[in-house]
């Protein structure tokens, strides 16, 4: 019998970074735009003309996308899939009869060999229809077993998987475990080496598709040992093997057809064949895997967008109060405006970002955490806005519409369905960590042992120097640019002008470079704990880039003739709606209440308000914050439910 652990590892703060640094992809060895952004260097070059896909891939997508509609709008049925919880067998099945679960498979095991850009198209399209059924399509080929043998498998692995997972076998991604969710340093579950196979023991949380997967992606510690490297590593998995019991489906305030459930294995024996990658390589798999893998999210994030602006559009117009449609009122067309200028945007970088990893020119990796980043708060908020455009019957239920005779628009379902966008896949807070960690990676490569408290004087007087050269190099190119000359970006001006946009893009750039080296010489050592600081630093640069994103793809649609007129002005539309926001990230980099948040923090964790809580009762039931989850046999009835 395998060794089981009885208590989770414990790793200090400092462990736990060196773990999530050793899984970062380490070398730039394509240009990034964004990366360059950050850097105070407006490369346009990069991005603009915008990048194109074949016309045989266009050829492709459009077929599919085709087919795929006629099924959205005759086979699924959204509320029955909100009011009974669940995605209907028989619409699974016509996915897998349509090829969906192989959009993104190479043809040659059976898939559709969609590109990156099709695949999105697809799942915002899909996901209009049923947010579940995207995230299920979205779950199995962006995380799922497709994307990590595509980019790791062995060909074996890939003969044996691939053709499955295109046509009939649903997959999932498990790497969450009840008291681990983004410090995968305190990961549990293992894999103990036996013969030829590993022994898995442990118990994932959040497994989406799990309730119903036939192959699922395991993260699991394997121990050092004789032979064995060890360290999280990847498996695939068969997910009716002897000793999985899925003990819980979940539910959720949004999502309701989520097949998201609490997986035990006990003694589960995987052949060694089925590991992904060497033992070790688990965290640096899962990272890379979502680098374009997180561009599904905001994919469907633009098709909430787009829904958001057709009902907005429809229900402004009839609507009339005071005399005239809501739509005219100031304070309804102002969400109205941010509602589709905002979309225009999100689509925008989606395209953009997706074409780009399409052609592999391009390290994406900012670029995609970007547009995940965005899109989720955008997305967010358009849906919020439309909420109150439409006033109470925003707050009503589709079916309590649909009741009482109106038209059953499903507004606040789409509000509670985005919300889990912002935590799924990265939550905003660790995107902000991870996006900082990456646009300060040329500063830490030449300085980075200056604010090492473990490095040496001698290794410190070294990184000095370097940084000295470095530096006497970079800040002079921060001081002037093209975007101090009028006529720079000239191809952009047309009757409505955005190349001011990309001067100011181009200016802004530097000046967040400016202020990002400021902090590093002020705070140093401290740098990575200006959690605030680093956060706006972020949304700044993701605002200019989707500044970026949204000219480029203006000039495009002027230079193909499709509807550059309009383009250009819901570009600049966004544009200026995103300057604003952009000087008041900026004012708040050193005007803020952060210190002062961090008294009142410790004041609350020490009870000092305690009184201020008084005067109400807790609804919540009784129960630990974070259930215990020690391995070992499941007492529970197995919920697995494939779906054949």
């Amino acid at each position: 019998m395998s060794a089981t652990p009885t208590t989770r590892p414990t790793v200090t703060e400092r462990e736990a970074r060196q773990v999530a640094e050793a899984a970062r992809e380490q070398q730039w060895r394509k240009p990034s735009f964004a990366k360059e952004l950050f850097l105070g260097r407006f490369r346009l070059d990069l991005i603009h003309p915008h990048p194109l896909p074949a016309d045989e891939d266009v050829q492709r997508g459009e077929e599919f996308l085709a087919k795929l509609r006629d099924f959205c709008e005759t086979k699924i049925d959204s509320a029955r899939i909100e009011r009974d919880a669940q995605i209907p067998d028989e619409v699974i099945d016509g996915l897998k009869e349509l090829g969906a679960l192989g959009m993104k498979i190479d043809t040659k095991y059976g898939g559709l060999g969609l590109t990156q850009v099709y695949y999105n198209k697809a799942l915002a399209l899909v996901g209009s229809a049923s947010p579940a059924i995207g995230a299920l399509l979205s779950a199995h080929q962006s995380i799922g077993v497709p994307q990590p043998l595509k980019q790791f498998g062995t060909q074996e692995q890939k003969d044996t998987f691939l053709p499955r997972c295109a046509r009939t076998d649903i997959s999932a991604f498990l790497l969450t475990e009840p008291d681990v969710g983004s410090d995968p340093a305190r990961l549990a579950t293992t894999a103990v080496p036996e013969g030829d196979d590993y022994v898995l023991d442990g118990v994932k949380l959040w497994t989406t598709n799990g309730v119903v997967a036939d192959l699922l992606v395991v993260m699991a510690r394997v121990p050092k040992s004789e032979g064995h490297k060890g360290g999280i590593t990847a498996f695939v998995v068969e997910a009716a093997s002897e000793g999985i019991t899925v003990e819980n489906r979940n539910a959720f305030m949004g999502l309701r057809g989520l097949e998201n459930g609490v997986t035990r294995f006990h003694q589960v024996r995987v052949p060694a064949a089925n590991r992904i990658g060497p033992e070790g390589a688990g965290l640096k798999i899962a990272l890379t895997t979502l680098n374009t893998g997180r561009l599904s999210l905001p994919a469907m994030c633009v098709g909430a967008g787009k829904w958001c602006l057709k009902i907005a559009r429809e229900w402004s117009g009839a609507r009339e109060q005071w005399g005239k449609p809501v739509a005219l009122h100031e304070a309804v067309g102002s969400k109205i405006s941010f509602i589709a200028a905002t979309t225009f945007a999100l689509e925008a970088v989606l395209d953009l970002s997706s074409q780009m990893a399409d052609e592999d020119r391009n390290d994406i990796r900012i670029e995609a955490a970007l547009a995940k980043l965005y899109g989720s708060e955008m997305a967010c908020l358009m849906a919020d806005e439309l909420v109150q455009i439409r006033g109470g019957r925003g707050f009503e239920t589709a079916e309590s519409l649909r009741a009482r005779g109106e038209r059953a628009v499903p507004a606040e379902q789409l509000l509670r369905d985005l919300r889990i966008n912002r935590i799924f896949e990265g939550s905003t807070e660790i995107m902000h960590l991870l996006i900082a960690r990456e646009a300060v990676d040329a500063h830490l490569s030449v300085a980075g042992d200056l604010i090492d408290p473990d490095k040496s004087l001698q290794d410190k007087a070294r990184a000095g120097a370097q940084a000295g050269v470095f530096y006497a190099k970079w800040l002079p190119k921060l001081v002037a640019g093209p975007g101090q000359l009028p006529t720079s970006y000239a191809e952009f001006k047309r009757e409505v002008d955005l190349s001011g946009h990309l001067r100011y893009v181009e200016r802004t750039a530097r000046k967040l470079a400016r202020s990002t080296f400021y902090a590093m010489s002020r705070w140093q050592g401290r740098m990575e704990t200006k959690q605030g600081f680093l956060g706006r630093i972020v949304d700044i640069g993701a605002e200019l880039f989707a500044m970026s994103a949204a000219c480029v793809r203006a000039e495009l649609l002027r230079g193909q003739g499709d509807h550059g007129r309009e383009a250009y002005q819901l570009a600049d539309a966004f544009c200026r709606q995103s300057r604003l926001r952009v000087e008041e990230l900026f004012g708040r980099l050193w005007s803020n209440t952060d210190d002062l948040d961090r008294k009142v923090v410790k004041g609350v964790l020490a009870g000092t308000y305690e009184w201020l809580e008084h005067g109400v009762v807790d609804p919540s039931g009784e129960g630990p914050w974070i259930a215990a989850a020690p391995p070992g046999p499941s007492t529970k009835e197995n919920l697995h439910r494939p779906i054949r």
